[in-house]
């Protein structure tokens, strides 16, 4: 009996009697591009046996791979898995490399040898790479907060932040502070994109956000110097306050600078009209500040 011939009875044989009659599924998670090894649980491969893989395509199993009489042959008719596939002759476990998202499903797997027949089924999920996620502040709500205490009164500025993942499905988004999980929030559709919020006080930077699945994870700590930093708005009010307090002072000082010439210069209790004030400004400085105080008065009387 030929190579093909057997494999078709087998297949009949298969079809009609084994398909339904399997051990417990063996569920298998991996990342996509990475590869993947189905373990056949055959220490050695011996000359009579026969290995047979097969994958579920649409409800209907298709065979991908088969050992017979020590030869291996990779039949991939619907050219899903290109040249993906790679059996080892000695175990007859099977290897799929680079593998995509399109390779996920349930793997059947019959082992033929003189003592008997065994079954074996995997469960394969191919998960997309993880995303870092990405924080980002929320300046639209920016805030401050006071906090007293028996000695001091302290503002303490507060954020809010986002932490953002594209285009994932069947994962976890969480935030931490430290060890300590403040919140989190789960998904399973396909595809999906998700934002979680979070409102700190900007003093420590011990935040991080973390997205998982059930095979791997992504984390992005927090740069509190980067993105807690008082918002535009108390920015600007800071800086209104300040200007208004210098020119305060300014004002002061110049009145009082003013105030200061003006009794040294001027001799107490007189009257000067502004004509006579003219005549004799250019005869004494000193009375030129004085002189020069009062020409919007058109008069100078000292106290």
């Amino acid at each position: 009996m030929n190579h093909k011939t057997f494999s078709l009875c087998l297949w009949i044989w298969f079809s009609h009697v084994v398909i339904g009659d399997t051990d417990e599924v063996k569920s298998v998670s991996v990342t996509e591009g990475d590869s993947v090894s189905l373990n056949s649980g055959v220490s050695e491969v011996q000359r009579n046996d026969q290995i047979l893989w097969m994958f579920n395509i649409n409800n209907s199993y298709t065979r991908i791979a088969e050992i017979h009489r020590q030869n291996i042959y990779i039949d991939d008719n619907t050219l899903i898995f290109g040249d993906r596939l790679q059996m080892d002759n000695q175990t007859g476990s099977l290897t799929i490399r680079n593998i995509r998202s399109e390779h996920s499903g349930l793997y059947k797997l019959t082992i033929i040898k003189a003592a008997g027949v065994t079954y074996k089924s995997f469960s394969v999920a191919v998960y997309a790479p993880l995303p870092s996620p990405v924080i980002t502040r929320d300046t639209s709500n920016c805030s401050s907060s006071s906090s007293s205490s028996s000695s001091k009164r302290s503002s303490v500025s507060r954020c809010l932040l986002l932490c953002s993942v594209l285009n994932v499905s069947a994962v976890t988004l969480s935030w931490y502070k430290g060890n300590s999980l403040l919140s989190s929030i789960s998904v399973s559709d396909l595809s999906i994109s998700l934002s979680l919020p979070l409102e700190i006080e900007c003093l420590d930077d011990s935040y991080r956000c973390v997205i998982n699945n059930t095979i791997s994870n992504q984390t992005t700590h927090l740069d509190i110097t980067h993105l807690c930093h008082t918002c535009p708005e108390l920015i600007q009010q800071s800086q209104m306050v300040v200007i208004s307090v210098i020119v305060i002072v300014l004002i002061v000082v110049v009145l009082g600078g003013v105030i200061y010439l003006y009794k040294k210069a001027c001799p107490e209790g007189k009257y000067y009209s502004f004509h006579h004030i003219m005549r004799i400004l250019r005869q004494n400085q000193d009375f030129k500040r004085c002189a020069t105080i009062s020409v919007f008065k058109h008069h100078l009387r000292l106290n």
